[in-house]
């Protein structure tokens, strides 16, 4: 099946910086009209400590982008889903699917800022099995006309959320360990991850699809995407010596997961192709596009330049 291409919006920045919506709405309206995919925005409460990172929240951010656009599709990438009041995120994610005609997707993860889970309340060391269950309401919520349990000490009686999302919002579930991967075969309709290489990538969607046969569910139902910075220059060492600082000042790869600024797509239009197509070689079905520095030409360089080299991979926009 052909790739698709997202990409990611600057809704938080450097602690030098401000996220700016006139700039946000701009870099939307160009990919719809370059024909990119998606859009993914990221979530964070707050983040950093010395020099806290200015972020927009998520889904406010991707319900403004909505109104501006209408076809490119809006993605959380990933939102930390334990922190959240399951019933009013599946209300707020139901009413962006509503305005924005069934483009929402949302990329939901347990979390790994302790900081964000002391401040909402939340137990840090439950945010596991609280992801399940707030997951678990989400899609009843989303899907039944009559929900009616507890869970834990969230009841609900005869609720009918209305009106019901249509589809349902898509829920690709983020994370690097066995435990998580095995949530992606069984919960969710596949996985996003980030800055994985086509090796490491290939290694945790082997088990992912070993999960989804394992659990009776057919692996090729499963989507997949990964979160790729690109950084396109007159040289792989000349793109790498510019991506290598900003991607340490600005992102933070878990230490337990493969994620790594090595991942990195770098180079001339052909040297990034043909990094590109290692990915998708190894089934990456859709790639989110993290641009050098967030800057506009990355983006118009790619549309322009890399993606008519990668030819029949790529689906047609």
């Amino acid at each position: 099946m052909p790739a698709t291409f997202g990409l990611a919006v600057e809704n938080f920045t450097s602690a030098q910086k401000t996220p700016r919506i006139d700039e946000l709405l701009s870099t939307a309206r160009r990919a719809e009209e370059l024909g990119f995919s998606s859009l993914w925005a990221w979530d964070h409460l707050f983040l950093g400590s010395r020099q806290p990172f200015p972020q927009l929240e998520v889904l406010t951010t991707l319900a403004v982008l909505a109104s501006h656009t209408s076809t490119i599709e809006l993605g959380t990438g990933v939102l930390v889903l334990p922190i959240r009041d399951p019933a009013l995120l599946a209300k707020t994610a139901a009413t962006i699917q509503s305005i924005s005609n069934g483009r929402l997707r949302l990329g939901v993860a347990a979390g790994w800022y302790e900081r964000e889970f002391d401040a909402t309340g939340t137990p840090f060391k439950g945010r596991g099995r609280i992801f399940e269950r707030n997951l678990d309401i989400c899609m009843n919520l989303w899907t039944q006309d009559d929900v009616t349990g507890t869970w834990d000490d969230l009841s609900f009686r005869r609720v009918r959320m209305l009106p019901l999302p249509q589809p349902r919002p898509q829920v690709l579930i983020g994370g690097y360990v066995d435990r998580v991967l095995k949530r992606v075969a069984t919960l969710g309709d596949g996985w996003l991850t980030y800055f994985y290489t086509a090796d490491a990538f290939t290694e945790s969607w082997s088990k992912i699809r070993r999960y989804a046969e394992e659990a009776g569910r057919d692996p090729d139902q499963l989507h997949s995407l990964n979160q790729l910075p690109i950084c396109i220059g007159s040289s792989r060492e000349q793109a790498q010596a510019l991506t290598g600082p900003w991607l340490a000042s600005y992102f933070d790869t878990p230490e337990w997961s493969n994620a790594t600024p090595e991942s990195a797509i770098c180079g001339t239009p052909e040297d990034c192709a043909e990094q590109i197509a290692a990915h998708l070689d190894a089934g990456v079905q859709e790639i989110c596009l993290v641009p050098h520095a967030y800057d506009p030409e990355q983006v118009e360089r790619f549309a322009a330049e890399v993606r008519p080299l990668l030819g029949s991979l790529v689906a047609v926009a």
